[in-house]
């Protein structure tokens, strides 16, 4: 039958909750020795998973009346039986499905809390005595079931209900089952309410760690990427310049050969750098290697600096786009003159690295159109972040432009934190 496939999935499903609150358990105790151990924090105690399973014990509040059903001390005991079974069901019912939002929500469960009403309501004040006790019972529920305003409402309308049934057959002796009823109503909505917000939070907290770890992992990446991209590029370049010297000027081949070692060596550094996370950029430096990777490439490098001296953090992030747009310049223009322009005034800063050559190279294939390659999406974000802009196109001219602008106001923004680097397309 459908009903008992369902027993057999939530049994199974509160199986599968508890061996993972054992495992949590196991998992803790070792990270907390390990920590006295070691002298670090200890980890928060995992607490179990609330489950139906933890409501269903309250139900022996009702053996009373089962007893006196049992012994024959009830006048019609089909009817009390049938109201018995009735009331047990839809506790039940209720219990299961207080612990799924969308359940709880669910119509068919205020139905069934309704329902609750009537039948407890019909047993308390037909039969009175141990029958009063599922008035607790039925605030429990609406406690698990209700949240917010509505359960402000709904536990006062049962506690008010249960003390007026009990109170006309019991007197002012039956005011106690409504105070009992709104306690039971306010604090199983309390202890439910509690566990879910830590619920919510822990999960907060692992989804907000997991997603450090992969932007550091992005991070880390990306400095890699480009730090390799473009390191490569000018190592390739400098060695096609060295062959090709290597015939007719061994001198200037071996100039070409020593800057491949400083590349190299300068590239191992800044790749530890990366590793411990503190690299930052050197706009000099790249200006500096610009001009060179340029040279021998056999592209007229023309670099002009103008206005204030620029912040650390200006110079790292501007450093990361001459890096990027020299290695497209390289690889993918065939260019033979690229232009460098750094200017600024009190409000912006910007920087034009232009190249007179075709849409497409000799090796690579096609360049990056706009800023949608892969590096120049990394600039973009990089930049934006800052509160600057990237722009990347072929110029209206010939060659391809590309423009980045960071306003001077918003570069404070960037001292919290050591710029990290983009990828290379």
């Amino acid at each position: 039958m459908y009903w008992t496939r369902g027993v057999r999935r939530r049994l199974r499903d509160w199986r599968a909750a508890q061996e993972r609150w054992k495992a949590d358990m196991r998992a803790f105790r070792a990270t907390e020795k390990e920590a006295r151990r070691t002298g670090a924090g200890v980890p928060e105690q995992p607490g179990p998973t609330p489950t139906p399973f933890s409501l269903l014990p309250w139900l022996l509040m009702g053996l009373g009346a089962f007893s006196n059903l049992f012994q024959g001390k009830t006048a019609d005991p089909w009817v009390g039986g049938l109201g018995l079974l009735t009331f047990n069901s839809l506790y039940i019912y209720v219990a299961a499905r207080a612990f799924v939002k969308e359940k709880r929500q669910a119509p068919s469960t205020r139905v069934a809390l309704a329902l609750m009403a009537a039948v407890t309501c019909g047993l308390a004040g037909g039969y009175g005595g141990s029958w009063q006790l599922f008035f607790p019972l039925l605030g429990l529920a609406t406690g698990a079931v209700l949240r917010g305003e509505q359960l402000r409402w709904a536990g006062a309308a049962v506690a008010t209900l249960a003390g007026a049934v009990t109170a006309g057959r019991d007197g002012w002796n039956g005011l106690n089952i409504g105070y009992a009823t709104w306690i039971s109503t306010m604090v199983t909505a309390a202890i439910l309410g509690l566990s879910e917000a830590v619920r919510e939070l822990r999960a907060a907290r692992e989804q907000l760690a997991h997603r450090a770890v992969e932007e550091e992992r992005l991070r880390f990446s990306r400095d890699l990427h480009d730090l390799l991209g473009h390191t490569m590029s000018v190592i390739v370049v400098k060695s096609e310049a060295a062959r090709r010297l290597a015939p007719r000027d061994m001198d200037a081949a071996l100039a070409q050969i020593t800057d491949i070692e400083s590349v190299g060596r300068q590239a191992l550094t800044e790749i530890r750098e990366a590793v411990t996370g503190y690299r930052e950029g050197s706009f000099g430096t790249e200006l500096d290697r610009a001009r060179s990777v340029l040279d021998a490439a056999g592209v007229e490098p023309v670099v002009g600096r103008s206005g204030a001296p620029l912040a650390p953090q200006t110079e790292a992030l501007l450093g990361w786009v001459v890096r990027e747009a020299v290695t497209n310049v390289v690889r993918h223009s065939g260019a033979s003159r690229c232009e460098i322009t750094v200017d600024g005034n009190a409000e912006r800063v910007r920087l034009t690295v232009a190249d007179n050559g075709t849409a497409t190279g000799p090796a690579d294939g096609p360049r990056p159109e706009g800023a949608g390659g892969t590096g120049l999406k990394g600039l973009t974000e990089r930049l934006a972040a800052a509160g600057g802009s990237l722009r990347a196109g072929p110029a209206p001219r010939g060659g391809f432009t590309v423009t980045a602008e960071l306003p001077v106001e918003a570069l404070e923004l960037l001292t919290s934190a050591a710029p990290t680097a983009p990828t290379a397309s």
